[in-house]
């Protein structure tokens, strides 16, 4: 039987409410929603990461138009990223980081919730942004400036996937927050997020969305892994954890297809 709260929000409410978490894009005003909401909102997380990739790959063009080469245009392409989503993503994984040094559960989700960013966090950003920036530049020294486009949006489709393992797999970690607040998945409609992902990801990249699929599921359950065993189930940080490494686990299947 359906979960009643799944009638309550439409398709365009629902797109709009994931648009206003994963970007700073405009999504109008929302009315009050009951909980669980961005639980039904699965099945549009892919389409969001779709648009953000879309927008980041053409601020790409515009750097290639202006005469600077893949390294830059794939600088334009990170920076527009992060500019649109508001380093949301970004935010989520030095807080995950900095937490895996915390002794037990408990200080570990303590650490995740201090505002300030330790070593651990400021390498792991490190990291993740210096292999972006690398994987674009040899995707697009292989495909072009149009072909990053290509690979930016199925990227970003494929990591705001990545996210809903942990949301289907695991329970939240605290009582309150964004993790408590997402409610039950429904199986049918992550499923529908996946089949839009695996879509968008044939247009884009043709057969090459076979090994971007399985990276972008590994990058999940990598993160499935980590909630279990370190924070005792999922947080907002580790959703956007997840996102991040679905991005860049995504990124080097690309690269590896070029």
């Amino acid at each position: 039987m359906q979960d009643p709260v799944m009638n309550r929000t439409d398709a365009a409410t629902e797109f709009r409410l994931a648009l206003s978490l994963f970007s700073r894009l405009p999504a109008g005003s929302l009315p009050v929603l009951p909980p669980g909401s961005l639980g039904a909102a699965v099945w549009c997380f892919p389409l969001v990461g779709a648009l953000i990739g879309l927008l980041a790959g053409i601020a790409g063009l515009v750097a290639h138009g202006l005469g600077l080469g893949i390294w830059g245009v794939a600088i334009a392409i990170i920076a527009a990223e992060i500019l649109i989503t508001g380093g949301l993503h970004e935010d989520g994984l030095a807080d995950v980081a900095d937490g895996l040094g915390g002794r037990d559960v408990a200080s570990r989700l303590a650490i995740m919730r201090d505002s300030r960013i330790g070593s651990f966090g400021s390498l792991a950003l490190f990291l993740s942004l210096a292999a972006r920036l690398v994987l674009l530049a040899q995707i697009g020294t292989g495909w072009g400036a149009g072909g990053l486009v290509f690979a930016a949006i199925a990227a970003n489709a494929g990591a705001r996937l990545a996210l809903v393992l942990p949301l289907a797999l695991l329970d939240p970690a605290r009582p309150d927050g964004l993790g408590a607040s997402v409610g039950r998945i429904d199986g049918e409609r992550a499923l529908s997020g996946a089949v839009f992902a695996f879509g968008i990801g044939i247009v884009c990249l043709g057969w090459g969305v076979l090994p971007a699929a399985l990276a972008v599921v590994i990058a999940g359950l990598v993160a499935v892994a980590v909630g279990r065993d370190r924070f005792g189930g999922f947080t907002g940080d580790l959703l956007g954890a997840a996102a991040c490494l679905g991005l860049v686990f995504g990124l080097v299947a690309i690269a590896g297809h070029v």
